[in-house]
């Protein structure tokens, strides 16, 4: 899936930008959380009624791929992956729609809402709140997959099962959203505020772009954010292959995995309760710091484990096992704590800086972030000839880019504390 990352997820989640900031120009705020959330359960039911029943007599075989582009049957590299990619267009095309929408649901349209609603103050409270409920959807999404979806007879009526279950959810979020705003046009004042302060101009696209690259402040938001999906996706990958090892039945890894989701959230939802308090106590610096601290220690043995080779049974049991904890425990920090005070930077910002300059990092950065991790880990298997085997340069890699994610925390720390005595001084 390395090739989508690049090819495929990147460029479509640049294109959902521009997108986006243009409609975010000419539509208000409900309109724009419609349009935005809409399309992605109209194309995933159609997916599943109509283009994957017929993806035989709508996609090219490898064969004829072959013969289109004048390849030879032993041919290598990266025109076979390609070839493989267009003779599988549907599911690529999928693929692509779903990690676009990975970035846009919680990044965008729960975020964007509750940063419009809530006051940094208030988050300090609610917003681990707010990520210890998240905790309960891998939870039940997991146990979902592995007790119903995985015990269908084949994988179109698995694809149905699980249809079924993201409509169901595609029409609760929208429910949720009309519900919470009539909500808090009677009982709150926080929208009549937003509705009477006064509208600035418009930006474009190029006018956006030149305001976030000069803005210090959304540069370092970004930097977490690359700095988290880089991280991630060196460790993600390099524990997948080794678990494919362990489970090369496709079932089986299907039924790991589909656990694997439900534990974190659990562990999510009982961090939680100490980020709580550790953000309310400790600031928003040291609950940004957390992140890349806990990953940084569980890092160490993982990589240890991978460095003394993973061919003996003991031995990958062992790397599995700790690449497990490590990224068990990394994913639960990122949604207890690094999404809770990422969040709040946004926070003191103004709505022109919160809609696109949110948009633009949130599912372009993050894309970037997996990107160009993927897109490293490619050069790396280039010269050592497999993942494993880079796994020393991959070390090094990863810790640089803790450090600066590291100092872009701290940097954004004190920023973040002088906008908000800034906010406060304005509303005396």
């Amino acid at each position: 899936m390395q090739p989508l990352q690049i090819y495929g997820v990147l460029p479509a989640a640049t294109l959902f930008i521009a997108l986006y900031s243009k409609m975010a120009t000419l539509l208000e705020k409900k309109t724009l959380f419609y349009a935005t959330c809409i399309p992605f359960f109209v194309f995933f039911f159609i997916f599943d009624a109509i283009i994957y029943p017929n993806r035989h007599s709508i996609q090219p075989s490898l064969a004829t791929v072959h013969s289109m582009f004048r390849m030879q049957s032993d041919a290598k590299g990266a025109s076979v992956i390609f070839a493989k990619l267009f003779a599988n267009w549907t599911s690529a095309l999928f693929y692509v729609v779903a990690e676009v929408y990975s970035s846009v649901s919680v990044g965008i349209l729960f975020w964007q809402f509750a940063n419009d609603v809530v006051s940094v103050q208030q988050a300090k409270r609610f917003y681990p709140l707010f990520a210890q409920m998240s905790g309960l959807a891998p939870i039940l999404a997991g146990q979902y997959v592995v007790r119903y979806a995985s015990q269908a007879d084949n994988f179109e009526e698995s694809l149905h099962r699980l249809t079924r279950m993201v409509t169901f959810a595609g029409v609760m979020i929208c429910s949720f959203y009309k519900w919470a705003n009539d909500f808090l046009e009677r009982n709150n004042t926080v929208t009549r505020e937003v509705q009477t302060k006064k509208k600035k101009a418009k930006m474009t696209m190029a006018e956006s772009t030149r305001f976030l690259a000069s803005s210090e402040y959304l540069r370092l938001i970004a930097a977490l954010v690359l700095g988290y999906g880089l991280s991630i996706n060196f460790t993600d990958i390099m524990w997948k292959s080794i678990l494919k090892k362990k489970y090369p039945d496709p079932l089986d890894y299907q039924r790991f995995m589909g656990n694997f989701s439900s534990i974190v959230g659990l562990s999510t939802c009982i961090v939680i309760f100490f980020g709580v308090h550790a953000i309310r106590i400790l600031g928003w610096r040291m609950g940004a710091l957390a992140t890349p601290a806990v990953m940084a220690c569980l890092a160490l043995p993982y990589f240890s484990s991978i460095l003394m080779g993973v061919d003996q049974p003991k031995a990958l049991h062992i790397a599995v096992a700790l690449g497990t904890m490590q990224t068990l425990l990394s994913k639960t920090a990122k949604y207890a704590l690094f999404d809770p005070t990422t969040q709040m930077a946004y926070i003191p910002l103004d709505d022109e800086s919160k809609v696109k300059g949110k948009a633009a990092i949130e599912v372009l950065g993050s894309r970037i972030g997996k990107s160009g991790g993927s897109l490293i880990q490619q050069g790396l298997v280039m010269i050592f000839g497999d993942i494993i085997s880079a796994a020393p340069a991959l070390t090094v890699i990863y810790y640089c880019v803790l450090v600066w994610w590291a100092y872009s925390a701290h940097r954004l720390g004190i920023l973040f504390s002088a906008k908000t005595d800034e906010t406060k001084s304005h509303k005396r």
